[in-house]
């Protein structure tokens, strides 16, 4: 694979296969774009209408290219790629990057074309990229491919991009170009026909001038192969996405809980899963991707403050509290040192504000003391360029105490970037992460910070619990199958949790009122009385839930208005009343491609109305899980608040991780909700439950 991706990513010699004479084509673009990168190798325009374009020598075919060619770019109309694939393969050419779009997009005729080009190209032993892409860049000087039709040229760097959607990746791009980032490698694979955003990925971790990886894909062809992958690169190296796509209408009509909160996140829970930094926003990635490219990364979450102004070192603290970072204070060692050093007006704390009249010296001595008090992590540095001061020897200072310590560095720099320019160049050449906004700054230091607990999170195990009983499960889908159902009654839902161990309310199912008592009776009042009917889906919405049902007399009563309401076509569920506890919810499920997503929350009808729930991708670990009941919102009343004891956290965990188990056995469990199970003294108990296939 990384053969192929080398003749890719540093191409020896390119072919364009529909090389155009016309300024603004495709054809052309790329051609230009190559020469003025100044590609380190031969480009050969094939076009046999003409004898040259744009001062090279033009070939009727590619098998009329004299030399070898490592990679050919085919831009031509869609029912002749096939041709060219063939004559690709003829040639000995064993990367092609296909521009063209109007393939499997556009229907079973462009479908038909993208598969026999792929079958050509298996014949030869080629890779393809694209169709309908952009194809990639590679800034490296002594290669400069820029086998691409875009209009941005990136100077050397260490940030690498990979993106499926072009326009994104164009957008991505131009914005490290404007911050004035170089960027190391660009590839654009479109619709993804062979290679994958995984290959490129892998290729890229591999890779040793790419610090930070910057990624964007709406899909991905095999999802738990880039899990695989993508996990080992980023224990190595920062991969960050932006994700897009996180609605869906159709969950609105789920017949789940579940189905309804889990939407279409399918993404976010993929890239948690392999260890990448997710963003929503496009230029928050790009900012910490500059700080993670340029930096070592932080060993936790606790900053030192270095300022000469005041107001933004404030909006900083606060933009780096809001993000969970800690601001410790100094050392009395420190704090002696510093006022030997500082001007008399300098605030000697953390923040440790030098005043806007510090020179070299006072920076050098800031950093110097800063970087050596071990409870901090990281510097965050605000730093505006007073016009009385030696600025660019401040930058010096700077640029190396950055370098001769292992804590980030971390700039708001405030300055007319062309009237300083010699201080901005000493900080970029020193590769000083500079933002123009103290809380940008924050937020790309927190980055860093959450790269670092991703990086070192424990890996946690996946429990196979011995003691379930796989038969019966086996056995009560099979029936349901068979009968063509895909809601399962109340019976064998019940039945289900029990064979894996999942601890459920005391119940019984029965067919008559007369029933109904002998089951109350046999379990002991109070309890609940349910109807059970596939049809009847959100039971408490149509008055088909009575709770704590005191005597019999209740219960035939109740018995008695369900069979008028409902009529004689259904059974009852009768269910041991539990007293007051803390709702949940657990549920799992299926996704194509990814497998059971496993989901925890706040359960009951607040599950609806606060819709406070976390997602994670089973198989579950029980590290996994813990940080399910950590992160939802409703934490502290999980763990308990205000004296009153908090749920049981070790057997949530093993409710959570059974489920998650169950879906592995089962893939063709659909959904399946435990809402609520009621967290009570050390017992957490299944009320009611739902499972569709």
């Amino acid at each position: 694979m990384n053969d192929h991706l080398d003749l890719l990513f540093k191409p020896r010699a390119v072919a364009l296969i529909g090389a155009s004479a016309k300024e603004l084509s495709i054809g052309n673009v790329i051609i230009k774009n190559l020469l003025h990168y100044q590609f380190r190798g031969p480009v050969y325009p094939i076009n046999p209408k003409v004898d040259e374009i744009r001062g090279l020598k033009a070939y009727p075919s590619v098998l009329d290219v004299p030399g070898e060619v490592d990679l050919a770019h085919i831009v031509i109309p869609p029912p002749f790629v096939p041709g060219e694939v063939e004559n690709c393969g003829k040639k000995g050419i064993k990367t092609i990057i296909i521009n063209t779009a109007g393939f499997k997009e556009m229907g079973a005729e462009g479908q038909a074309l993208e598969d026999d080009f792929l079958a050509r190209a298996k014949k030869y032993g080629i890779r393809i990229v694209g169709p309908n892409c952009q194809g990639i860049i590679n800034s490296d000087p002594g290669i400069n491919a820029y086998c691409n039709f875009t209009f941005t040229y990136p100077e050397p760097g260490h940030i690498s991009v990979v993106a499926q959607s072009g326009g994104v990746g164009a957008v991505i791009m131009q914005a490290f170009h404007d911050m004035g980032i170089g960027q190391r490698m660009y590839a654009s694979n479109g619709n993804g026909s062979d290679v994958s955003i995984t290959e490129i990925i892998s290729y890229y971790g591999k890779d040793d001038e790419t610090r930070a990886i910057v990624l964007y894909a709406e899909s991905l062809g095999n999802p738990q192969e880039f899990i695989t992958i993508a996990k080992q690169v980023t224990a190595r190296k920062p991969v960050l996405a932006i994700t897009a796509g996180r609605t869906e209408k159709g969950a609105e009509a789920s017949r789940s809980h579940i189905g309804g909160l889990a939407g279409n996140i399918s993404m976010d829970l993929i890239y948690k899963k392999a260890g990448i930094l997710t963003f929503s926003s496009q230029e928050d990635l790009c900012h910490a991707a500059v700080a993670l490219s340029s930096q070592p990364i932080p060993k936790g979450n606790k900053v030192g403050i270095i300022t000469n102004t005041g107001g933004p070192s404030v909006i900083a603290i606060d933009e780096l509290v809001n993000c969970g970072l800690e601001l410790p204070p100094l050392s009395e060692k420190a704090a002696s040192t510093l006022k030997g050093t500082m001007l008399e007006s300098a605030s000697i704390r953390n923040p440790l504000d030098v005043v806007a009249t510090a020179g070299p010296g006072h920076f050098k001595s800031a950093f110097d003391v800063m970087m050596k008090e071990p409870q901090f992590d990281s510097i965050y540095l605000n730093f505006v360029t007073p016009p009385f001061v030696d600025c660019e020897n401040v930058a010096r200072e700077i640029v190396a105490a950055a370098r001769t310590n292992s804590k980030p560095v971390v700039c708001n720099y405030m300055t007319d970037k062309q009237k300083w320019g010699g201080t901005s160049k000493i900080l970029k050449d020193g590769e000083i992460p500079c933002f123009d906004f103290a809380e940008t700054a924050a937020r790309a230091l927190h980055s860093m910070v959450s790269y670092n607990k991703i990086r070192s999170a424990k890996e946690g195990t996946i429990k196979k619990f011995t003691d379930v009983k796989t038969d019966v499960v086996r056995s009560i889908l099979d029936n349901a199958r068979s009968r063509r159902r895909e809601v399962l009654t109340a019976a064998e839902v019940y039945n289900l949790l029990e064979a894996y161990m999942i601890p459920v309310a005391h119940w019984k199912i029965v067919s008559d009122v007369n029933g109904v008592v002998a089951a109350a009776n046999e379990i002991g009042f109070p309890v609940v009385i349910k109807v059970d009917s596939e049809t009847i889906i959100h039971k408490s919405d149509v008055g088909g839930v009575a709770l704590n049902i005191k005597d019999s007399k209740e219960a035939i009563i109740v018995a008695k208005f369900m069979n008028r309401k409902f009529g004689e076509e259904f059974q009852f569920l009768v269910q041991q009343f539990l007293p007051k506890g803390r709702e949940l919810i657990i549920g799992t499920k299926a996704v194509e491609g990814v497998g059971h997503i496993i989901m925890f929350g706040l359960g009951g009808i607040f599950v609806e109305i606060m819709k406070d729930v976390v997602f994670s991708i089973g198989p579950v670990s029980n590290t996994e899980a813990m940080e399910m009941i950590d992160t939802v919102k409703a934490a502290p009343l999980i763990r308990g608040f205000r004296g009153e004891k908090g749920i049981n956290k070790e057997k949530a965990v093993e409710i959570i991780q059974r489920i998650s188990m169950l879906g592995t056995d089962f893939p063709g469990i659909r959904e399946l909700d435990l809402n609520p199970l009621l967290a009570i003294e050390d017992e957490i108990l299944v009320v009611d439950a739902r499972i569709i296939l």
